[in-house]
């Protein structure tokens, strides 16, 4: 009985991955206007939805999310409920759009278009797929580009092979913006783009910037060059410096002293312990919740091993 905890959490791991992959397109991760403005959203991949409406959701920060409008995918036919003079539907030509005609304050909040998807099998319900999200900020402020760097997270004395590379976004307004990460041969080549599959990353928030951590995996013999690039509504900017990181075999040497790490600023050197330790913490904290969990399902389980048990006995007096 143990082994079905874990093969309903592999089951709903895999029914996740599923529904991420099969997600709609919202480019935009930030939106700026001014009140009196009009604004549009967009939404792609509504070819994977097989319900003909395109429904909006409106998700206000401490509140849950409400339904405000909904357009036919082709035709951009508004159901009569939704008829309003706020929200509306227009044509960009690379599909239907949500528009919100005159802006105040209170449209302050991160809009996610849906639709429904059939199920694998027939006797299956349909179930929602969802966009990304695209926060809207009313505000007077101006969009400022954020300024990325990036530099190694550890020394080269890289763990079982691996290395781990840190990207910092800061001074940008809206807050929000999205990593990736592009490597080149050091022998040359054109520059490709880091597969999301390939190695790990942790994003830390905090006031004025938000850093990420990525985990490399080090099996390859190649020598690479990484940079990071970051998606911002001011638009994508590229780190200032690039990072090399050798294959394995030449990574480690065993006469070499971590005293070949590019200088850097005492400011910087502390700024990576400050991630350390919270990239420890959390790790830790995630460690402490499972172990918690574990204990809690099989404490339930010996309760009610107990109360069957109990219960046999009762009926046999």
């Amino acid at each position: 009985m143990l082994f079905l905890p874990a093969a309903a959490l592999c089951c709903l791991c895999s029914a996740l991955v599923t529904m991420a992959a099969e997600q709609l397109i919202q480019e935009d991760l930030t939106l700026t206007r001014r009140v009196g403005q009009s604004v549009s959203f967009s939404c792609g991949g509504i070819n994977k939805c097989d319900d003909d409406y395109i429904l909006w959701y409106q998700k206000k920060e401490k509140e849950t999310f409400k339904l405000i409008f909904a357009f036919h995918k082709d035709s951009g036919e508004v159901p009569p409920v939704f008829e309003n003079n706020t929200f509306a539907g227009v044509n960009k030509g690379k599909g239907w759009e949500l528009v919100i005609k005159d802006i105040n304050l209170n449209h302050s909040a991160t809009y996610y278009c849906s639709c429904l998807k059939a199920a694998p099998h027939r006797r299956g319900y349909p179930y929602p797929i969802f966009g990304s999200g695209t926060k809207l900020s009313v505000t007077d402020e101006q969009v400022v580009k954020p300024v990325v760097s990036v530099y190694p997270a550890a020394s080269r004395a890289h763990l079982e092979g691996n290395s781990s590379l840190l990207c910092v976004a800061s001074a940008m307004f809206p807050p929000l913006v999205q990593f990736s990460w592009k490597r080149q041969k050091k022998n040359g080549g054109e520059a490709e783009e880091l597969p999301p599959a390939e190695g790990e990353q942790l994003e830390l928030r905090e006031a004025g910037r938000t850093i990420a951590i990525r985990m490399l995996d080090g099996s390859h013999s190649d020598t690479y060059k990484y940079s990071c690039w970051v998606k911002h509504e001011g638009g994508t900017v590229e780190a200032r410096t690039q990072q090399e990181l050798p294959a394995p075999a030449a990574s480690c040497p065993p006469e070499r002293e971590p005293a070949d790490l590019p200088a850097l600023q005492p400011a910087d050197l502390s700024f990576q312990s400050q991630c350390r330790v919270k990239l420890l913490c959390l790790l830790y904290t995630v460690l402490i919740v499972k172990s918690l969990v574990y204990c809690c399902g099989l404490s339930l389980l010996m309760m009610l091993t107990n109360k069957g048990a109990s219960t046999n006995c009762t009926h046999a007096d």
